[in-house]
């Protein structure tokens, strides 16, 4: 089989338009969580998130087609293209028959879909937007990348809730990794901040009020994020053999289910997946220098975590660096995989730990490593990424450095 490099990345997120913004606030800890704008405040309790504020859209999307895309696409697009041109493809018809589009999103068009019930239900019965359908479908940014550059391989889109992009990601690389695919653009994208889904979350009680503090004693849950991630992964000797920029290898992938509870994680299924992925990987867990968790700054999910990293890891847990990115950039549902598999291949080429932001104090339950408030410089020989979903889903990349 063959080895599977990355060799491009885009991003968009609440860190900014594109990757060296998104680079420069993971690494330097700054969170990018501002007050949401627009919202009654008398019927919402969620106060901020993590919001793409400078996001002009109409320049880097034609405007006919921006009529067709809800946000969420928008953001897919515009991610995808700068991974793209990142990785300076150049496109052969042959090329595009073989390159397939997998993205993951949780909600797909929720702005659009609000916006036709408000229509619907509380403007007297107003027709709806002709396109709604269309706009909404969480595969409308699988459809729009691979329109937008006129690929025709396997395209689908995955919604797995919180690993949703995690989930793309890994199946993508196992189409590379097998010769399903020659080429493949693999990611997801959420945009969760319309009325109707804000105040969902808010009955579930788990968004913290301040900005979220993974794995300190003191945190009280999460933030919301939104973004576009995406990745281009291709043959590491085709990689090679055109002299293309190599971030990192993808060379394990695991996933599991808890069959235990819609929202409260169970400890078996991730440290399976973990274990799943090393194996998949051929790796031992000796050479794993740094773990993305999934560290959403709830109670449950980060204790629950750590106690999973030391079942897989036993004494060896207390050398692995550990930290989650979410801090930063929040939690962006089915974009979350996506943008931090993009952390951890950005802190194996840079050779630089990114830390677990706003942390307080620290937990006697999460005894781990957790990189606090400061970057640290460290090569990184292995790494995993882990996604831990509602409904017990999970998802574990594995990457590791590539020495050219």
């Amino acid at each position: 089989m063959r080895r599977v490099a990355i060799t491009g990345m885009g991003v968009v997120a609440g860190t900014g338009n594109g990757l060296d913004p998104f680079w420069q606030a993971v690494k330097s800890g700054r969170h990018c969580f501002s007050p949401l704008e627009g919202f009654d405040e008398t019927r919402l309790n969620i106060r901020h998130g993590a919001i793409v504020r400078d996001f002009q859209p109409n320049e880097q999307i034609n405007r006919k087609k921006l009529g067709y895309l809800d946000r969420f696409a928008q953001l897919a697009l515009v991610a995808a293209q700068e991974a793209i041109g990142d990785a300076k493809i150049e496109w052969t018809e042959t090329l595009k028959r073989n390159t397939g589009v997998v993205t993951g999103s949780t909600i797909g068009g929720q702005a659009t879909q609000d916006d036709s019930f408000l229509r619907l239900y509380g403007s007297a019965g107003r027709l709806v937007n002709p396109v709604t359908i269309p706009k909404v479908m969480p595969c409308a940014a699988t459809v729009a990348i691979s329109m937008e550059f006129g690929l025709t391989g396997p395209s689908y889109t995955l919604s797995t809730a919180c690993a949703s992009s995690a989930h793309a990601i890994g199946q993508a690389f196992w189409m590379v990794r097998q010769g399903t695919l020659d080429l493949a653009i693999a990611g997801g994208s959420e945009a969760p901040f319309s009325f109707g889904y804000l105040k969902a979350w808010d009955a579930l009680q788990v968004v913290d009020p301040e900005p979220c503090r993974p794995f300190s004693e003191d945190r009280q849950g999460l933030n919301l994020g939104e973004g576009g991630a995406m990745l281009v992964l291709e043959p590491l000797d085709a990689a090679i053999a055109r002299g293309a920029k190599i971030y990192a290898e993808i060379v394990g992938f695991g996933m599991t289910a808890d069959a235990h509870h819609l929202t409260q994680p169970h400890l078996d299924g991730p440290v399976r997946a973990m274990q799943s992925a090393l194996k998949d990987a051929g790796l031992e867990p000796a050479v794993v220098d740094y773990i993305n968790a999934h560290g959403t700054g709830t109670p449950t999910n980060d204790a629950m975590e750590c106690r999973a990293i030391r079942a897989v890891f036993d004494r060896g847990a207390d050398r692995i660096a550990v930290s989650s990115t979410k801090g930063v950039h929040g939690h962006t549902l089915g974009a979350a995989g996506a943008l931090e598999a993009i952390a951890t291949a950005l802190a194996i080429k840079n050779e630089t730990i990114p830390p677990t932001a706003n942390f307080t104090v620290r937990d006697p339950e999460c005894d781990l490593d957790i990189v606090p408030n400061t970057a640290r410089s460290q090569p990184i020989r292995a790494a995993l990424s882990n996604s831990f979903a509602f409904g017990g889903l999970n998802a574990v990349l594995a990457f590791s450095r590539h020495d050219a």
